[in-house]
């Protein structure tokens, strides 16, 4: 995954050989190149940008100032040819503070300290992505005086019935004041099929289809005439092993 960065700086010749370290690292991409912040402001509107080559001392804003008041910036290196204002850099959470001549080693060094840190932020919003969906696998349903939590994937089939709905699962079945309707529009398209006006059944807990009937354990759930071809073009057509599949 490469990261997008921007060069910020009002000399041309340092601009060019900062684009030119960019293009020999492989996880960066230059996106731009600006003379000073209030261009970049601009790009960041544009375009995602995840690491600034940022430049301190240029016409219309100070690269310091810049940082002071922008909210969230990406990630930033700092390349100047003044040292005295390396401390200051620091405390703004800048990645790393480079001084002018820029040597490649010392470049690629800055960049991938950048990019460790970038594959750490995206680990870490992965994990929070998957705990998230990993506490939308239920719901909650009312069942007399009682809440029942489901688990999505416990689910074998649903059978409705005017105004109430019979889930059942692996561990039992549930019974609650709930339409058809309403239940299979929060049900993932991808798992769950309907089979009929009154039935919607779990697509991996199938066991096998035969005429009108679908098994689901020691189950038998009938599909009805206008959703039948529907269920064999969703379930079994892309997984079907036959002598047509594999001839020629």
């Amino acid at each position: 995954m490469k990261m997008n960065c921007v060069i910020i700086d009002d000399e041309p010749l340092a601009r060019e050989g900062l684009s030119n370290y960019v293009r020999e690292v492989d996880f960066l991409h230059l996106t731009d190149t600006c003379t000073n912040p209030v261009e970049l402001i601009k790009v960041l509107d544009q375009h995602p940008v995840d690491l600034i080559f940022l430049d301190i001392q240029m016409p219309k804003m100070n690269g310091l100032d810049f940082l002071k008041i922008v909210q969230k910036p990406p990630m930033v290196i700092i390349t100047t040819a003044f040292p005295s204002y390396a401390l200051e850099g620091f405390q703004l959470n800048v990645m790393d503070y480079l001084l002018k001549p820029i040597t490649f080693d010392r470049f690629f060094k800055a960049a991938n300290k950048a990019k460790e840190y970038y594959q750490l932020l995206n680990k870490t919003t992965s994990s929070e992505t998957q705990k998230i969906e990993k506490e939308e696998d239920y719901f909650f349903i009312k069942c007399g005086s009682k809440y029942e939590k489901i688990y999505f994937n416990d689910i074998l089939y649903v059978q409705g019935m005017q105004n109430y709905v019979t889930i059942y699962t692996r561990k039992g079945k549930y019974m609650t004041l709930l339409y058809l309707k309403n239940l299979e529009e929060n049900l993932d398209k991808k798992a769950f099929i309907r089979v009929h006006k009154s039935y919607i059944v779990s697509i991996d807990k199938i066991e096998g289809i035969e005429g009108n009937e679908i098994f689901i354990q020691s189950n038998k759930i009938p599909i009805s005439r206008n959703y039948h071809d529907m269920v064999i073009e969703q379930v079994v057509k892309n997984k079907l092993w036959d002598k047509i599949k594999f001839s020629g």
